[in-house]
């Protein structure tokens, strides 16, 4: 299992990746969350807020959410990290039986 961190510019296209995603049954479930970054991005210092979508899936989904991501993104490279989980069983089973 893996979660799918991904940033973007506001809050209505973390949802709307997160719906296109689910409704793919690429990602069981997603966490949207605000943050501020900082970044260096064609010479200057950014400093944004941003969303943080957290998608929770299958390894074997990951190349496959990248590419559903970098057609509809709206960043010219979007921000998108596996990162290992293990979840506790009972949810576990829960995110397999929503990715099938």
């Amino acid at each position: 299992m893996i979660f799918v961190y991904i940033t973007n510019p506001t809050k209505e296209e973390a949802k709307k990746i997160a719906k296109h995603l689910i409704g793919k049954k690429l990602i069981a479930c997603a966490n949207i969350l605000q943050s501020e970054s900082l970044y260096n991005w064609e010479g200057k210092l950014a400093d944004e807020e941003e969303f943080i979508l957290l998608g929770k899936t299958t390894h074997k989904n990951y190349d496959r959410i990248v590419a559903e991501v970098e057609k509809i993104h709206p960043y010219t490279v979007p921000c998108i990290i596996k990162v290992p989980m293990s979840p506790n069983p009972k949810y576990e089973n829960w995110l397999n039986s929503e990715l099938k």
